[in-house]
């Protein structure tokens, strides 16, 4: 364990309304680094983060947590929004943080949670002059396209669908990719993928765009590329992967994130793999008498403490 934490409330001002936000702050003589948490997919309140703001603050960092829009107590539509959008909000979080007593307003970062490793890498690249450092955890070197492409056909040989099926599937994927990509509205698409709502791989297939919302959400984002992003970077990134998630295209990640990160010969960055981890860094499911920050991959939270405090 290290420094005792304490948690205050604040918001995050937006246009639709101010998110609920906390900040865990350790106790400390000395001025910390802080780190904003920026959220995955889908919908995120603050509970949603479970007990990760206490662990990674305990590490010596102040760290906030906020609402995403419409979502734990927070007014809004977060399916509205782009990744740019996203990226914004995270810079106002990173704003509130940086006023906070006790944190040093000069090493204000980010920690991106899968989708949050896209939006905090384009916040980065928007205002290099805001943020000291990025952490992303399982946030894929490819666009969501491609990501999203590689989890359903994962996904779908998992479960042991047939070969038939599994390439009608992919052939479907490739095809609504396609439309959004040359522009079709979403409700066109959605329309034309309701036809194959009885087919085993239907379900999977359209985890990330089975509602028009959602639809509109991904194509607003889809094509947005770490590759484009990583080498305009300022400031030093930590990229950490789980060896066992089936979610995200691990090698090709790792591969291009290396290849687009600036200065990476001189050791500025880092780019990490834990064997046996999931998509969330633990090493095993919740077990009743284990704690489950030791469930988290070993070694990960002493990588993230040296890399905080460089």
């Amino acid at each position: 364990m290290g420094a005792d934490v304490v948690m205050r409330s604040t918001v995050v001002p937006r246009g639709s309304g101010d998110l609920r936000a906390t900040v865990h702050q350790p106790t400390s003589d000395y001025l910390v680094p802080g780190l904003v948490f920026v959220y995955g997919s889908g919908c995120g309140s603050i509970e949603e983060w479970d007990d990760w703001p206490q662990w990674i603050s305990e590490c010596g960092v102040a760290v906030l947590v906020h609402d995403k829009p419409g979502c734990g107590q927070s007014p809004g539509d977060w399916r509205t929004q782009s990744f740019a959008d996203r990226a914004t909000e995270a810079l106002a979080a990173a704003e509130v943080l940086r006023g906070f007593h006790g944190v040093d307003r000069d090493r204000i970062g980010l920690l991106g949670l899968s989708q949050g490793g896209w939006v905090s890498l384009l916040a980065a690249e928007t205002a290099p002059e805001a943020i000291d450092r990025v952490v992303t955890i399982s946030g894929p070197g490819v666009s969501m396209a491609e990501q999203e492409r590689m989890r359903i056909a994962s996904w779908l040989h998992r479960d042991g669908v047939t070969a038939e099926d599994h390439a009608e599937g992919m052939a479907w994927v490739d095809e609504r990719t396609s439309r959004l990509r040359a522009g079709e509205p979403a409700v066109q698409v959605i329309d034309a993928q309701r036809h194959y709502a009885d087919k085993p791989w239907y379900e999977i297939a359209t985890q990330a765009t089975a509602t028009q919302a959602r639809m509109e959400f991904f194509a607003r984002s889809m094509d947005v590329d770490p590759a484009e992003l990583l080498p305009a970077l300022a400031c030093p990134v930590l990229a950490v992967f789980g060896g066992d998630d089936d979610s995200v295209p691990i090698a090709a990640s790792v591969a291009r994130i290396a290849a687009a990160l600036p200065d990476v010969e001189r050791q500025r960055h880092g780019i990490a793999v834990f064997p046996g981890a999931d998509h969330f860094l633990f090493t095993g499911e919740p077990h009743p008498g284990t704690a489950r920050r030791d469930q988290i991959a070993a070694g990960f939270l002493p990588m993230l403490t040296a890399f905080l405090n460089r």
